[in-house]
Order: structure tokens, then C-alpha cells, then sequence
């Protein structure tokens, strides 16, 4: 089938293009999540857009404590540490010099978010590994 200069022309052609461009672009972005298995505790940890975020049964101090041992434990420089009644701030930085952010936010009595973020554009095994040695610090 042949396509004439008008076929070319026509919204209906235009408009596919742009579409087929759109879903390109979000194809290409990240823009998905991976849900990763978080182990036996039956929680599940969303990957996304660069950033790893989870929650953890455990209050908001317990967290604190475990994610400063899981950072000291993995040789990570820690530059900073924030916190506050709702939830904690630390940035790190890793031998060749990647930016680690990692945020906790107090969701209840016994449930924080942990939001876990390596470089510009993240770093999908390295945030596994922090978070993984954050579950392992807290107590049992």
C-alpha cells in the first residue's frame, strides 16, 4: 500500500507519530517500578524511578539506630544526619564518590518508610544491599 504526500499530512497520521513517540519516550524513561521480594517478613520493596522505598515494621528511633549502623557497617561516609519527631535525613557518600540519600519517615507507632536513593539516577543493587543491611540492624 502506498502513502501519497496528503496521507502524510493528515491529523489522524500526525497524531499517531505523537503517539507512537510518547510511548517510546515513557518506554525509555524508567518511568516503571520493579517490585523486588523483600524476604520473610512479607515485605515488598517498590524500585522506582531511581529510588527504593519501603516500609519497615519498626518505629522511627529503631530505624534511625539501624540505618546508622547499616551505613557504618558498609563503609559508607556519612556527611550529614537530620532528624525530628517525624522523620530522619542521612547523605553519604561511597568510595567512588556516589551521593547516598536515605529518608525515613515515621508512618505510625510501628511502621517507617525508608526511601533510599544512590547517585543522580540511582542504583537499583546498591540500594537493595543498603536496605537489606538496614532490616538486618534492627533488633529482632
Amino acid at each position: 500500500m502506498k502513502t501519497n504526500d496528503a496521507d502524510r499530512h493528515s491529523p489522524f497520521f500526525r497524531t499517531g507519530i505523537i503517539v507512537a513517540c510518547l510511548i517510546i519516550a515513557v518506554a525509555l524513561s524508567g518511568c516503571a517500578a520493579a517490585i523486588v521480594g523483600a524476604g520473610a517478613a512479607g515485605a515488598s520493596v517498590a524500585y522506582k524511578m531511581g529510588q527504593m522505598e519501603a516500609t519497615l515494621p519498626a518505629n522511627l528511633p529503631a530505624v534511625v539506630a539501624a540505618t546508622n549502623d547499616a551505613l557504618t557497617h558498609l563503609q559508607l561516609a556519612v556527611i550529614s544526619r537530620k532528624q525530628d519527631a517525624f522523620g530522619a535525613a542521612f547523605t553519604a557518600r561511597t568510595a567512588m564518590d556516589s551521593k547516598v540519600q536515605v529518608r525515613l519517615i515515621s508512618m505510625a507507632d510501628n511502621a517507617t518508610q525508608v526511601k533510599i536513593r544512590v547517585g543522580v539516577f540511582g542504583d537499583e543493587p546498591m540500594s537493595l544491599k543498603i536496605y537489606e543491611q538496614i532490616r538486618s540492624e534492627l533488633p529482632k
